[in-house]
């Protein structure tokens, strides 16, 4: 892995670390107990990102806000993986009027809307809530892996060794499984942590519009929604949830690039 993979490997250990350490750092009580008198305190010793305008300790409110981001990511990646990886191969193992139907049809209809606002429009009819937030970024997030995988399989199914397990027998989910997807899935990988990175940057876009997590759970687009209202006042307030959505998405892209390096001769040997 290059030396931008590394550095992404090491931010997104250190924030899956923060996020699983997060009861043992500080309790969950503090992301809501406000002291009004205290409002916008800076960065201290006792609060190191300091207070935000309800008073509440905003070191809190951004670890439990990486457990939110995290846990989306990572249901999102995982669903949309799935179903559009089972879409993709059945589209591209079969063919014919198959494929057309998939690829020709399902597809365009979900590439023809914008994703984000497809997403905003999901949850505002749904209502907001973490679970409707997953359902709207799996809708938008597994035509990716679909079209991904279904290029790869169109191009495996035509090598050699595919058409000798045919020749021996083999029924079709016998190849698919031990011999498609086996050579289909490794750009697969490279594409789960990219879309790790945009599931987090989506999550934190719609509670920024206030279509995420309800209040008063922690999350860092709503985190910034409520600072942009108080930007002269605290500017801790949007620093250090912003800065972790930034550092969340650079890891995650930059583990994905280092993981195309890695994986594909051609780019290791350049």
């Amino acid at each position: 892995m290059n030396f931008l993979g590394k550095i992404g490997l090491g931010i997104v250990l250190s924030l899956v670390l923060l996020a699983l350490a997060g009861p043992l750092l500080v309790p969950q009580e503090k992301t809501v107990t406000q002291n009004l008198s205290r409002s916008f305190e800076p960065p201290s010793v006792e609060h190191p990102m300091g207070l935000d305008e309800n008073g509440r300790d905003v070191f809190a409110r951004v670890v439990y806000g990486a457990r939110i981001s995290l846990k989306v990511g990572m249901i999102v990646v995982l669903v949309s993986a799935l179903v559009g990886t089972a879409v993709g191969t059945v589209a591209g193992f079969y063919g014919g009027w198959v494929d057309s139907l998939v690829s020709g049809f399902i597809f365009n209809i979900f590439l023809a809307f914008p994703g984000i606002l497809l997403a905003i429009a999901m949850v505002a009819f749904l209502g907001s809530s973490l679970n409707n937030l997953i359902i709207a970024l799996c809708v938008i997030g597994w035509v990716g892996y679909a079209r991904l995988i279904r290029g790869q399989v169109l191009k495996v199914r035509e090598y050699d060794f595919i058409t000798a397990a045919r020749a021996v027998g083999a029924g079709d989910l016998r190849i698919i499984v031990r011999h498609i997807l086996p050579n289909s899935v490794q750009p697969l990988i490279v594409q789960a942590s990219l879309g790790m990175a945009g599931a987090i940057l989506s999550e934190a876009s719609l509670s920024f519009l206030g279509l995420g997590v309800p209040p008063p759970t922690p999350s860092w687009g709503a985190m910034l929604n409520d600072a942009r209202l108080h930007f002269a006042s605290g500017l801790h307030l949007t620093l250090f949830p912003g800065l972790f959505v930034t550092l969340s998405v650079l890891g995650f892209n930059f583990v994905g690039d280092g993981l195309r390096e890695w994986l594909d001769p051609k780019q290791r040997e350049r």
